[in-house]
């Protein structure tokens, strides 16, 4: 028996039971979507972020930080490098504190290997 014929099963079985009846929120309309605004492939992609406590504001922030990383590398004007050196340290610094607010070590070798790895996946 395959997993879809038999939670359709026990889902028909519940609704014969009465066991949805009296569920909060019966006869009200469902809550707004607070991902309406994305496109439709994309938001299991963020509703999994989001559960796993991965905001967009991280997600963005990162991209940023990887940005002005990639044109450190790439710049050879010494005033332009320690400009973005300065952006670099302040969108680092905002990262922290909003990983910090979360209560995640930012400096542990475990969450940096991890981080690189979702980095990998996500990009």
């Amino acid at each position: 028996m395959d997993f879809f014929r038999l939670s359709e099963e026990r889902i028909k079985q519940a609704q014969e039971n009465g066991e949805f009846d009296n569920l909060p929120g019966l006869g009200k309309p469902l809550p707004k979507d607070d991902l309406a605004g994305i496109p439709e492939e994309l938001r299991m992609a963020y509703r999994l972020m989001r559960n796993a406590g991965y905001s967009p504001e991280e997600a963005n922030l990162k991209q940023e930080l990887m940005t002005i990383e990639d044109l450190i590398k790439h710049t050879k004007d010494e005033t332009e490098k320690e400009g973005l050196k300065n952006q670099l340290t302040q969108k680092l610094l905002n990262y922290n504190q909003m990983l910090s607010k979360k209560r995640i070590n930012t400096n542990s070798s475990v969450f940096k290997n991890y981080e690189q790895k979702i980095e990998k996946k996500f990009l």
